[in-house]
Order: C-alpha cells, then structure tokens, then sequence
C-alpha cells in the first residue's frame, strides 16, 4: 500500500529519503541518502571517468549527448508526468520545461567544439617569435546541486554544459524532487553504460555540504541566496571555484506606448507560471501612470481566469515547499497592513497547499512584498512616471537576474539600462529558451553563467600555450638583450603606442 505522508515535505526513514507528491502526500519514491564517504567515493569514481569521457572529444560527447537528447524527446511525456507527481506543476508547464532542456543539451553538444578547441590566435610586438594558441580543458569533475522548482531545465543548464565541455558530473537534486534526478541519471546511464559519466548523490543540505567539500573541480549550485552563500563558504575551504544562480526580484515595465493586451497577458505568465515558483518569474510591475488604470484592469480580468488545482486543466498547481506558503502569507500581510490593496486574491488567497493568484497595489517600496523574493503566485503593481522612474525603482534592489520591458519605442533603451543579467523586451522570460544566451545574475541573484558560449566556457578552464617558431628579433624575454636590442625595442614601443590615438 502506498503511504499518505504531509504534502511535499521530504522525510528520511531508514536511511532513504521519501519523495511525496506536494498536493496529495502520496509516495514518489525512495533514494538512499549518502554518507559523505558515499560522496567521497561518487567524485573519486568519477575522475576516472571524466579521463575516458574527455578522451572520447568532442565528436564523441556530441554522438552520446544527442543521443540522451534523442531519448529526453522520446520519452518526454513519462518525464513530465514525474515532474507534475513529485513536484506538483501541472504536465503542460512539465512539457515546456523539458522541451527547454533538451534544446540545451542539443546546442551545447553541437557548439562545444567551436567555442572551446584550440584555436589560434594573434601574438604581440614583443613576443613576434612565438606562435599564441588558446584552448578549454574540463576541469575533471563538476558538483552541480539542482533546485526543485524547475528540476529538468536548470540543473540541466549545468550538466550539459559540463558533459559538453568534457567533464563528468556528480548531481545532487533537491531533496523535493529526487526522483526527477534519478530517471535523469538513469536514462544518461542507458547511453553511456561504460563508465559513471553522470552519477547523483541524495540527501539533504547535509550532502550537499559534502559535495562541496569534496573536492569536485568546480560547483554549480542553483538555489537560494542563503544557501548560496553556505556553499560559497564551504567550497572556499578548498578553493574550489563555484557558479552560483539564487534569487530573484524581477521587474517588469510598462511603458505608456506598449501594447497593454500582449503586455497583461505576459505579466500573468511570467508571474504566476509554476505557481510563481520562478527565480526568474516576474514580482514587480511598474507601469507608466497614463496606461496604468487601464492595464491593471487587463491584468486583473486574464489573472482572475487562472485555475488552481491538481487536476489536468489547472492553470498550476500547488506550492511545492510548504514553508514557502508562510512567507507568502506574510508578504501579503504586511502589505496591507503597510497601505497596500489586494485587487485580486488576498489573504484568503492562502488556502495551503495552493495559493490563488494574488495582485497588489500601493504598496510602499520599501515592503517586504516588494524587496523581499515572494516566489509564490503574487504581483505587486506600481503606478510612475514613465519608464525612467520604473528602471530607477526595478534597480533598487538588491537582486539582478532576469526583467522584462514593455514599449514600442524604448525597449531596447529601458532594457539595457535594467541591472540584470538578463531582459526580455515585449515578452517575459524568453531569455531562458535562447540556448545561444547567458543565463544567470549580478548582485544577490549570484554570478557565473549556464548558457550559450559563456555556459560552455564556464565549466572549463583556459589553456594559453606559446610555441617559439622562429629566432626573436627583439630578444626582450632574455639576459642576452643588448643595448643595442633595448633601443630597438624603445623605438618600437614608442611608434606602435606613442600616438594618442
């Protein structure tokens, strides 16, 4: 018989971590919690593979990865089913953020070799008698700890960005969602049988911990700024070099000329998709005050149409940390009690484990609901001045990630002056389905990069290499440099460099 255990909150029993649906408390399944000697001995294994990995190139890592890609697309409804039982969204959003995944792992495979093999490159006057070349190597071994908002898309951001680059990997998921990490690992095992390329690690923060001290070549961790900065500090003890991807504070513009229809429609997705569970999902709205009565109206009416449930038709579903549900609780609270108006939902919003779309208004800047991640199904919507104002209050914040800009005329303007790492002009978050662009922040939403040619060079290391390929006419790097070469190199100096411009 399967146990009913408390919706989404992960237990360990004898020795195994219990996975449970975050709507229901059904069991998803079971996974064995390693020790940190389990973890010790998963990277030892896995620098022997990344030798046999990295031997194969980069024709050879493409032909796997592919083919891993090949059997994601295949079996893509069976992973979205997993994701929609142990996480909670429903299987159409499962669908897309698959779908997202394996368009990575197909361009990183593809593109590893452009952006990473050795090539050629020039020299200087000084050093004219040597030929310069640059190349990426792996690192050997990759740490990459996974979030369970989106368990296929993000980690994936790093794990095939790593394989691709020619390193092996040791996945940790997160402890709501192990069992998406599994079939992960299992179906790459189905494709590369002959060694632990890609192995996974379960447990809690404790393993995680592990991972981090064990001496992995570089860390890619995706989660909170807490945790974030936990990580940071225990791969300092090594030295181990790490990329971190954490929150977000996201805004969204809205300028007097956007188109208000398009611009609502977006601003609901890109809030409340996956419940509002979206580092880079959209929190803040600000919209230029002679649109404002009129695009809050539009949004209100298509945010009010959402469906919330666990069925199939549900627009998304449950909040998938319970703890989460209280710290939306008290976003919304605090609002209203500080002057805020809630002109959908509300505190009754909260009916745990869902919460309904909620969207406020006059809410002071310096609020929790504005300042603080939310990361549930609620907006706050802010009348200003233009879009001048809207960048000047989305960039007082501590957070950086991703943003969103609305108007006809000033996207490209008001986009490039937003600090993030990452904008989408008349759309939101269309910058995370770009396999050809960076993903990732500044401030607290961390730094690094998955993604595009960044992503592949973060997961490896550069290589410059010099070859003499003739006698040196300036012998400068030398004790047998003359007087006379020194004069030369002077003038040299002085002919190249000396005009102002």
């Amino acid at each position: 018989m399967t146990a009913t255990r408390t919706p989404g909150v992960p237990v360990v029993e004898d020795g195994a971590l219990v996975s449970t649906n975050p709507a229901t408390g059904e069991e998803v399944g079971r996974f064995p919690v390693a020790s940190d000697a389990n973890v010790q001995a998963a990277v030892a294994r896995a620098r022997e593979a990344a030798a046999w990995w990295a031997d194969l190139g980069y024709a050879g890592r493409a032909q796997r990865l592919l083919r891993y890609r090949s059997v994601l697309a295949n079996r893509i409804s069976e992973l979205a089913e997993l994701v929609r039982r142990e996480g909670g969204k429903p299987a159409a959003e499962a669908i897309v953020e698959a779908a997202a995944a394996i368009d990575h792992i197909a361009w990183a495979a593809r593109n590893a070799r452009r952006v990473l093999g050795q090539r050629k490159v020039r020299g200087s006057l000084l050093t004219a008698e040597h030929a310069a070349y640059l190349e990426y190597l792996p690192y050997g071994v990759i740490g990459v700890i996974g979030p369970w908002n989106y368990p296929v898309f993000t980690p994936m951001g790093s794990i095939a960005y790593a394989l691709a680059a020619g390193n092996a990997v040791v996945f940790k998921p997160s402890e709501y969602t192990p069992a998406i990490g599994q079939w992960l690992v299992d179906r790459f095992a189905e494709i590369v049988p002959e060694h632990p390329v890609m192995q996974i690690v379960h447990g809690t923060g404790e393993v995680g911990a592990a991972l981090c001290r064990s001496g992995v070549g570089k860390l890619a961790f995706t989660g909170s700024t807490a945790t974030g900065k936990k990580v940071m500090a225990a791969c300092a003890e090594t030295l181990t070099p790490v990329l971190v991807e954490c929150g977000g504070k996201d805004a969204m513009i809205v300028e007097a000329d956007a188109d208000l229809d398009a611009a609502a429609s977006a601003c609901v997705w890109g809030g409340m998709t996956n419940a509002g569970q979206t580092c880079v999902g959209i929190e803040r709205v600000y919209v230029a005050e002679r649109v404002y009565d009129d695009f809050l109206a539009r949004l209100v009416d298509r945010a009010s149409k959402l469906t919330v449930g666990n069925g199939e038709d549900a627009d998304f579903g449950p909040i998938t940390m319970p703890s989460q549900i209280e710290i939306i609780r008290r976003h919304i609270d605090d609002a209203i009690a500080r002057g805020g108006r809630a002109v959908l939902g509300g505190p009754e919003a909260v009916q745990p484990p869902y919460v309904k779309p909620t969207i406020l208004v006059d809410v002071p800047e310096d609020a929790a609901a504005v300042r603080e991640e939310t990361f549930g199904p609620t907006l706050t919507v802010a009348k200003v001045r233009d879009g001048d104002e809207a960048v000047a209050r989305a960039n007082a914040s501590t957070y950086g990630l991703g943003g969103s800009v609305f108007s006809r005329s000033r996207g490209m303007e008001l986009a490039r002056r937003l600090r993030s790492g990452m904008t989408s002009i008349n759309a939101t978050i269309a910058f995370a389905g770009v396999p050809t662009l960076p993903f990732g922040g500044v401030g607290e939403s961390g730094f690094g990069r998955i993604h595009g040619e960044d992503g592949l060079r973060e997961f490896a290391r550069a290589k410059a290499i010099t070859r003499r390929r003739m006698p040196s006419p300036l012998p400068a790097m030398s004790f047998d440099r003359t007087p006379k070469a020194v004069a030369l190199i002077t003038r040299a100096v002085k002919f190249v460099h000396g005009r102002s411009r």
